[in-house]
């Protein structure tokens, strides 16, 4: 079925790093990352210019390492690294299906990264290619959410496709663990902050509620999920000003 043309001209697509582990729980496999390239390939095909930031969770958890005593500094920018790794594996596989890619970096790796850039990742897009932001802010102390979030407000992207894996929007309660969970499909910045519901961290939807960055929650691994948003579809859970 033909999609409808899009509702957006330019996004930035968060991806956590547990999904790139798949079944496997550690690392990253394959066929996930295959699979993604193919969602957003689907997504790039509808003229829209596409931003991706990458968690680490599948090689680093910088939370556990605290907790066991390492440096706070320490841990975070261990956790920036694995987000790199992460990067340069979707880069193969976006390019592997005929994309056009970059990998920018906060952190300088120029051997395997470009520098983050701003207008040279404008117009990296503007061309066409796959801008894949790793390392997060480059600064301890804040999540790769919160990067995802300085990166859209920086790069004028009309909204944030906030990536989930086995649950389809946000939810009044974890739907795995509570069968009375109710799907919200619409919900303000302050209501979530309010209620502590998981969209993304306090600080990252805090700065999203000042900068007026919509925000969908979604389920990447329902296809095609991505581009019927992009076309329109009321999909997911939408985080804006005021619930609609």
């Amino acid at each position: 079925m033909a999609l409808s043309p899009p509702k957006f001209k330019r996004i930035l697509l968060k991806l956590s790093g547990e999904a790139l582990a798949g079944t496997r729980g550690y690392g990253v496999d394959p066929q996930v990352v295959d699979y993604l390239a193919e969602e957003i390939q689907e997504v790039l095909a509808l003229g829209v210019q596409v931003a991706v930031v990458l968690g680490g969770g599948n090689i680093w958890r910088g939370g556990t390492a605290i907790a066991a005593g390492m440096d706070a500094p320490q841990a975070h920018y261990a956790g920036m690294l694995a987000t790199i790794i992460n990067a340069l594996a979707l880069q193969d596989s976006l390019e592997q299906h005929g994309m056009f890619t970059r990998a920018m970096s906060a952190i300088q790796m120029n051997e395997v990264t470009e520098p983050y850039i701003r207008r040279r990742a404008v117009r990296h897009m503007e061309k066409g290619r796959v801008v894949i932001l790793a390392a997060g802010t480059g600064n301890p102390f804040f999540t790769t959410d919160t990067g995802a979030a300085l990166r859209a407000a920086e790069l004028k992207a009309d909204v944030i496709l906030m990536a989930k894996n086995g649950v389809d929007g946000i939810y009044t309660a974890d739907p795995h663990l509570d069968p009375t969970a109710v799907k919200i499909t619409n919900i303000s910045y302050l209501e979530a902050i309010n209620r502590g519901l998981q969209v993304m961290d306090s600080t990252a939807l805090t700065f999203c509620m000042d900068n007026n960055l919509p925000i969908v929650v979604f389920n990447m691994f329902e296809p095609g999920t991505a581009a019927r948003i992009i076309a329109g579809e009321r999909l997911g859970t939408l985080v804006s000003q005021a619930a609609a």
